[in-house]
């Protein structure tokens, strides 16, 4: 029962955690919509990287070329390192408005040949000496730099010593230009996106039309009117939603027609001993004869018995239709317990028909998972069956037992039920022809409904001890502790 309340419980939790559900509208607009403005920043990122590179390429082959410049102007003199300019350094790697300009030429040792001490050396170690002209960036005087630099040989010897070209700019014409790329591709995104977020707002309610035409259709229907939604005429997305509530429905108009089946049946099995009970009635208001008054009278109880237990069968039935889940508590219950207390409430009925009736089983709790009010009516319409078809000097036993799962049985010594009546007996107000029992016929229907509820399986068959019949359930295998039976014990009640 505890772990019933925490399943519970955890069902509740989880359904305050998750909220109301969203509209379908929105939840798809949103599916839509985050993405993309989830991806609106990272394209920018990638954009300004994209305008970075392009930026870069057509200054940094100016660069290279200012450095195979400067490095020509490069001579070596008596082991010297000469740098001989055609014109002053300033006209030929003048600056401009934008950036500022900054040459080097340096020994091997770091010594300032010509040109500007601010340019640092490369870090990490030197590249290989030769034509190829390397870029890294750098930081001189608080501005970010573009530094192209190459390692030269003053002469063919492997010993002769290096040289260091280096041309630095300021990066100001790349940061323009790259913002300018950066501007003309985002600038259409600003009016793009605003566009597909109407155009996807306008797909989205054209889209869900077919939904409110189906929304409009239910909701004029008349209340009684069950009849199927044809699936061919709603979107193939929302066909196994129609298929499921037309088979709702379909169970739905099959419980109304039981019900009306019902209603109908029970009003003609109420007037007929109704009817009896006032032909009685008038008998006795007429009759003069004390015998005959008493005879009346006599009729009159028995008519009255027959009504009170016909209007019981019929409360019991409805209390089984309820969902007994909601309505009463399930917990583990002791069969033979039940099985003693309805012995003993129907014992008297057995003895006037002179019946021996006894419950079989042992001194353990057989428990099954139930409702205890539902169970004790389906023991007392078995052993009330057992009881009103078996002739007087017969037996009755109810036996309880343990076969993997457990096993109500109840055994009587009547005339039987035939092989051809053992399925429709289950049917509500079926009568076996030729039994000559006045009975409601609602105990068996009443029995295999609470059998259901509890997932437990109903079985008539012919008694195999002789003549009679051998009434058994068997009800699921439960997870509670059985205590093992003595078996053949039997319990006489009188």
């Amino acid at each position: 029962m505890r772990r019933r309340r925490r399943k519970s419980d955890r069902a509740i939790s989880s359904t305050k955690r998750q909220g109301p559900p969203n509209s379908l509208f929105g939840e798809i607009l949103d599916w839509l919509l985050a993405p993309l403005l989830f991806l609106w920043p990272i394209s920018i990122i990638i954009t300004h990287n994209v305008a970075d590179n392009i930026a870069n390429q057509p200054y940094d082959l100016a660069l290279a070329d200012g450095v195979r410049m400067l490095s020509r102007m490069v001579v070596f003199d008596e082991g010297q390192v000469v740098v001989r300019f055609p014109a002053p350094p300033r006209a030929l790697f003048r600056a401009d408005q934008d950036d500022v300009l900054y040459f080097q030429v340096a020994d091997e040792r770091g010594a300032i040949v010509s040109g500007d001490a601010d340019i640092p050396r490369p870090r990490g170690l030197p590249p290989p000496a030769g034509e190829e002209v390397l870029f890294r960036d750098e930081t001189i005087h608080g501005e970010e730099t573009r530094v192209a630099y190459q390692l030269m040989k003053s002469g063919e010897d492997e010993d002769a010593p290096l040289v260091w070209v280096q041309l630095a700019e300021t990066r100001n014409k790349r940061g323009d230009l790259a913002s300018r790329v950066v501007t003309g591709v985002l600038l259409p995104q600003f009016a793009i996106i605003p566009l597909a977020v109407l155009l996807v707002w306008v797909g989205l309610s054209r889209g869900i039309t077919p939904l409110n035409r189906l929304q409009s259709l239910i909701r004029r229907r008349r209340p009684t009117d069950l009849s199927p939604v044809q699936p061919a005429s709603v979107p193939e997305e929302v066909r196994p939603l129609i298929i499921a509530f037309n088979d709702m429905m379909a169970r739905l108009e099959e419980n109304l027609q039981a019900q009306q089946r019902f209603i109908a049946d029970a009003a003609h099995q109420m007037r007929t001993p109704l009817t009896g009970l006032k032909m009685q009635t008038d008998l006795a208001l007429h009759e003069t004869d004390p015998e005959q008054l008493r005879r009346s009278l006599t009729h009159i109880a028995e008519s009255t018995d027959r009504a009170a237990h016909l209007i019981n069968q019929l409360l019991s039935l409805a209390r089984a239709e309820a969902s007994f889940e909601k309505l009463y508590a399930v917990e583990p219950v002791s069969l033979g317990m039940v099985v003693r207390e309805v012995a003993l409430e129907l014992f008297p009925r057995a003895q006037m028909k002179e019946i021996d009736l006894g419950a079989e089983g042992g001194e353990g709790e057989l428990l099954v998972e139930g409702n205890s009010v539902l169970l004790r009516e389906l023991v007392k319409n078995l052993v009330d069956n057992a009881i009103k078809y078996t002739p007087r000097g017969g037996r009755v036993t109810v036996r309880t037992r343990f076969a993997g799962s457990p096993v109500l049985e109840i055994e009587d010594t009547g005339p039987g039920i035939p092989e051809a009546d053992r399925e429709r007996v289950f049917e509500r107000f079926y009568r076996v022809l030729g039994s000559g029992v006045d009975g409601s016929g609602l105990g068996l229907p009443i029995v295999r409904e609470i059998a259901e509820l509890h997932r437990a399986i109903v079985t008539l068959d012919a008694n195999p001890a002789g003549q009679g019949t051998l009434a058994r359930v068997v009800f699921p295998r439960s997870h509670l502790h059985v205590p093992p039976l003595v078996q053949g014990d039997v319990y006489p009640l009188g």
